[in-house]
């Protein structure tokens, strides 16, 4: 069987991952790059052993070499790349967020079918040993209704700046950048309902903290300081239909002890803990047991993470089967995302037909 022929556009430091997981899929070749930048392109292209290399993602399209392509640009650009690439008859591995607005993600919606072809969205949490693992009990009812999450992803000083920290290229700070990954993975465990109701508060308080000694953190490439409009940190209530419920807490910046992230599930049968450490709380015999799963991968490994995420995509491709995390289900966390900004602006809650 020929190999699948991925072309990758955008080769920022997201991509970095992208390439290092299809380089390891024996089905894949990485066939061709697409940045911007010219420079940037060639020396990925010949670090990955790609064949061609572009500045116009349009003409990499129309050429036909590839098969499929990843997505690792500006929100703000996701929109069009999708959709010119869906319309080209390309499979596409997107970047969270789908999109930076609702009316965006329907746009990419329609494109997916329209054009008949396949759009996975790269909710890479989904694709983490742990959450395949805890989705397996879900499934088997070990928790019974989950009807309440809490999910918080602090950073005390990580604004990463550059098009992070430009809402116009972002969509967001915290929220749309590492929030969305907590809010898609307790939704996606709690089995999807429809979002009812939120309500939500933003904070602009610190700013990127570019005067803080001692600690250093992730900066973008074109990173600028003086260059901020989004939030520091939000908190909201997601409510569902279903009467189930999750509170969130997202910071690029905060007067917090520790960078950290948390996710706990809980139902009526039982709960979970996904971080900082994988754990399940249940009863038996009228006691209470806290549970540590013996496993290999006792946290949340990026890296195997993104493989998982890679394979399966090929995988999909290679059996026309769908995604864990199709187009769809980017619209619905869309909606959530662009509700929490709009309550937050309101200074109310905003209800969903």
């Amino acid at each position: 069987m020929n190999k699948v022929k991925i072309g990758i556009v955008g080769v920022g430091t997201i991509s970095e991952l992208h390439l290092n997981a299809y380089r390891n899929n024996k089905q894949v070749q990485i066939y061709a790059i697409c940045d911007l930048n010219e420079e940037r392109a060639k020396k990925t292209a010949d670090h990955y052993g790609a064949v061609k290399t572009y500045t116009d993602y349009h003409k990499m399209f129309a050429e036909g070499e590839i098969d499929a392509v990843s997505i690792c640009t500006w929100n703000n650009t996701h929109e069009p790349i999708a959709v010119a690439a869906l319309q080209a008859g390309l499979d596409v591995l997107l970047e969270k967020p789908l999109s930076t607005t609702v009316e965006a993600a329907l746009r990419i919606e329609e494109a997916v079918r329209s054009s008949g072809r396949m759009l996975q969205v790269g909710y890479v949490r989904r694709y983490d040993n742990n959450a395949k693992l805890v989705k397996e009990f879900v499934e088997q009812g070990e928790f019974g209704e989950l009807y309440y999450a809490r999910a918080s992803s602090i950073r005390r000083i990580g604004n990463p700046g550059g098009w992070f920290a430009d809402a116009e290229r972002s969509g967001g700070g915290p929220v749309i950048d590492i929030g969305v990954h907590v809010i898609d993975l307790c939704w996606y465990l709690m089995g999807r309902p429809k979002v009812k109701s939120i309500s939500a508060n933003t904070y602009s308080k610190l700013g990127n903290r570019a005067n803080v000694k001692h600690l250093t953190s992730y900066r973008a490439a074109d990173y600028d300081a003086s260059r901020n409009t989004v939030e520091d940190m939000a908190n909201a209530i997601i409510r569902f239909d279903n009467g189930a419920s999750l509170l969130l807490e997202a910071s690029f910046t905060l007067h917090a002890k520790e960078n950290k992230t948390t996710i706990n599930l809980f139902g009526d049968r039982g709960g979970v803990e996904i971080d900082p450490a994988l754990s399940f709380v249940t009863e038996k015999n009228n006691t209470i047991l806290n549970i540590t799963p013996q496993t290999d991968h006792p946290g949340f490994h990026l890296d195997s993470a993104f493989q998982n995420e890679i394979d399966h995509f090929i995988d999909c491709i290679l059996t026309g089967e769908q995604p864990i995390s199709p187009v769809a289900d980017g619209v619905e966390v869309m909606k959530m995302l662009c509700g929490i900004y709009e309550s937050a602006a309101k200074g109310e809650e905003i209800r969903f037909e």
